[in-house]
């Protein structure tokens, strides 16, 4: 066991399932809201962190929504982003894909140049200081309307550069990707990458994952673990190589359990199952967090690891010489085991 969680602490990582608004940290929420004069219903970080229980999706999003009220300024973006870069550097994260979600700014009346160039600024520091490369990629949120969506993705287009995807996150129930399949059509055209969540255990999950295969079109799934409840979806995400980033913890509060027994059966499958860490500062953990519980929940091998690692390499959103890059890494790290692994 201590052999294999340190080699989990220093393997070389990829993230791609990271709301970057759901890393307000408490802390940095009461920093926020001082700077900017705004009262929190809360008197401590104790307070606040007590508050935080789920027992489903809809329960989650009403406090993940109410707490990005304190990010106003663009400097609050970029501290938003540097807390969790510098999280994520201390884990051995090495690239990230980050979503981000511009409408629910928007309905505060934050612009999108506000978001877009705190975050970009963030990510150039990150770059610059750690070495940490990152994407974003634009999420839309599905409770809203297609017709908002679309206006998002127009609003985008200035900084595409910037915006290596977009995906779909809130609230499923009564919003199937169908809903969407124009503004990611036009997404398509527009050079944009494509993935979809399909979260556990929600209403037609799997008819859901079915649209996203067959009628948008995606290139990856978050979450994505109800598709072996049906045999030929599961085969066809196999046949595609399509990649699904799971979260472990955010599972439990859904499921009341991490769904080991699922991510280890997709692996054997030669699915690429990838571990990421969903909102951290709400769920208590972040990336090596879930890949510690899974090990101790699965008895995950070191072999088991670097296959979850290069899956997310192998599925990022990278230029073939970039993806190639970080493989290498992990392959050098593995070969040299975790004592001399790079550092």
């Amino acid at each position: 066991m201590d052999d294999v969680r340190q080699f989990i602490e220093g393997v070389p990582k990829g993230e791609l399932h990271l709301h970057i608004e759901g890393t307000l940290e408490p802390e940095l929420k009461f920093e926020l809201a001082s700077r900017n004069g705004i009262e929190l219903p809360y008197r401590s970080v104790a307070e606040m962190r007590a508050a935080y229980r789920f027992h489903d999706l809809p329960s989650f999003l009403a406090v993940y929504y109410e707490g990005m009220g304190v990010l106003v300024h663009e400097q609050d973006f970029f501290d938003l982003g540097m807390a969790y870069f510098r999280k994520a550097h201390a884990q051995r994260v090495v690239y990230a894909e980050v979503f981000f979600d511009p409408q629910a700014h928007a309905s505060r009346g934050i612009s999108f140049d506000v978001v877009i160039e705190g975050l970009h600024r963030a990510q150039l520091e990150a770059e610059r200081s750690m070495g940490l490369r990152t994407q974003l990629i634009m999420c839309f949120l599905r409770d809203l309307s297609a017709e908002s969506a679309m206006e998002t993705l127009e609003r985008s287009l200035p900084y595409r550069d910037r915006i290596v995807g977009v995906g779909l996150d809130s609230d499923e129930k009564g919003n199937p990707p169908v809903k969407f399949r124009e503004v990611f059509a036009r997404a398509r055209s527009e050079g944009y990458r494509l993935t979809m969540h399909c979260d556990v255990h929600q209403e037609d999950a799997t008819g859901h994952i079915r649209q996203c295969l067959y009628e948008i079109g995606v290139e990856r799934i978050d979450h994505g673990v109800d598709c072996l409840a049906d045999e030929a979806l599961a085969e066809e995400i196999a046949r595609r190589g399509m990649g699904l980033t799971v979260c472990p913890i955010s599972n439990s509060y859904v499921t009341g359990g991490l769904m080991e027994k699922e991510i280890l059966e997709m692996l054997d499958r030669g699915i690429r199952v990838t571990i990421n860490s969903d909102d951290p500062a709400y769920f208590s953990g972040y990336v090596l967090e879930n890949l510690l519980a899974l090990q101790g929940a699965a008895g995950l091998t070191e072999e088991q690891v670097r296959q979850l690692e290069r899956n997310a390499f192998t599925i990022a959103w990278l230029p073939s010489e970039d993806r190639d890059g970080y493989l290498r890494a992990l392959d050098d790290y593995v070969g040299a085991g975790a004592d001399g692994g790079p550092s």
